[in-house]
């Protein structure tokens, strides 16, 4: 058994190396002092922005308010149906539900885990308003057809881009595609803040106007109040960190796809693990590595037994949340969804990770894997 201890994430690793550089952004932010919104804001969402193959970035105070505004500034509210799906984090749905209107789901594609495009047309309804696929684990959802069909009934889309800044469909980057994108800048994220953010990114002026005001309690201009809005401001600090992180975020990706790489290559013969599989449209910036094992509660246990922290990503499907008992789902609607939730294991995945650590995740895997009755996933 190896002794070497693996840690889920380390962002210790990850920040050590520009402590310095974010620090002394952070001092110019307190000489400025310039905390809420302001110019530090502002240059990275041009940044941000110019990444991303859009013209506008607008900051917020965190992933679910830059979901939640975009859905508002769309006129989204009431009454109205967003298709989603149920294999995400409970903050997809919270914004639809948040903006008044109801979340309907279609399930994941078995092999890339996002939105399956073959059933969105069977779930539109003339209260359909919107489609937010989900950038799922960093892997970009099939978006051609979802703006084919988006087009041809005159729906929105609001891409759940979350975790995928980085992402490549077709040589375009995640975010550039729909009507308007959403990302989270959690610390834990590709692109993580030093605390809570969030951003939009579009092409379409008028929706950057009407996410501004959203963002700043409804305001076209100071205590001049166009609309009911919100405080979901990003904080100078906040704008600082994430303007020096962007500029390695490629690096970081291109890290997280080599270490992707070395666990496809030490597991690929391993018949008790499903590996994760990149889409032939795309490039995927592995935000998590999700391997499909059987058993997996108890897999997992072992391996944690062995030094390896694993996580779940996610292990009850929105459908099945007890938040969403209203909708009247019950297990058996998405079967795939509840397949992937109950075999999902995420092994450890960070641009720090060393070959070293990837061997000893992986050797941990094979061991807890062929350690009980196998049951096929």
């Amino acid at each position: 058994m190896s002794s070497l201890k693996v840690p889920f994430l380390d962002l210790k690793a990850h920040h050590d190396p520009v402590r310095q550089e974010i620090l002394a952004a952070m001092n110019d932010v307190i000489d400025a002092n310039a905390f809420a919104g302001g110019p530090f804001v502002a240059r990275f969402e041009e940044a941000f922005a110019a990444y991303c193959g859009t013209k506008h970035g607008i900051g917020v105070g965190n992933g679910t308010d830059s979901l939640w505004f975009s859905l508002l500034a769309l006129g989204i509210g009431a009454g109205d149906e967003v298709i989603t799906v149920p294999m995400t984090f409970m903050a997809t749905t919270e914004a639809i539900s948040m903006a008044g209107a109801k979340p309907v789901f279609v399930d994941i594609d078995p092999r890339t885990y996002t939105m399956d495009v073959a059933a969105i047309e069977n779930a539109i309804t003339p209260r359909t308003k919107a489609i937010m696929p989900v950038h799922l684990f960093g892997q970009c959802a099939d978006m051609d057809p979802v703006m084919e069909i988006a087009k041809r009934r005159n729906l929105w889309v609001i891409e759940d881009a979350a975790q995928a800044p980085g992402t490549l469909y077709r040589g375009r980057k995640a975010g550039s595609i729909g009507h308007a994108a959403s990302f989270s800048f959690y610390p834990g994220k590709n692109l993580g803040a030093w605390g809570e953010a969030g951003a939009v990114v579009t092409n379409d002026l008028a929706l950057r106007d009407r996410i501004r005001m959203y963002r700043d309690h409804g305001q076209a201009r100071k205590y001049h109040h166009d609309v009911i809005g919100w405080n979901g401001r990003m904080d100078g600090l906040q704008g600082a960190v994430l303007g020096v992180k962007l500029k390695y975020l490629d690096h970081g990706n291109s890290l997280r796809r080599a270490a992707a790489a070395h666990y496809a290559k030490l597991l690929g013969e391993t018949a008790e693990v499903i590996l994760p599989e990149e889409a032939n449209y795309g490039r995927t910036n592995h935000h998590v590595y999700a391997v499909r094992v059987a058993e997996r509660d108890a897999v997992m246990q072992r391996m944690a037994e062995r030094g390896i922290s694993c996580g779940i990503h996610y292990p009850v499907p929105v459908h099945l949340q007890k938040a969403y008992a209203s909708l009247g789902h019950r297990r058996g609607d998405f079967p795939v969804t509840e397949a992937c939730a109950d075999s999902f294991l995420s092994l450890p995945m960070y641009p720090e990770i060393t070959a070293e650590q990837v061997e000893a995740v992986a050797v941990a895997l094979k061991a807890s894997v062929k350690s009980r009755v196998g049951v096929a996933v």
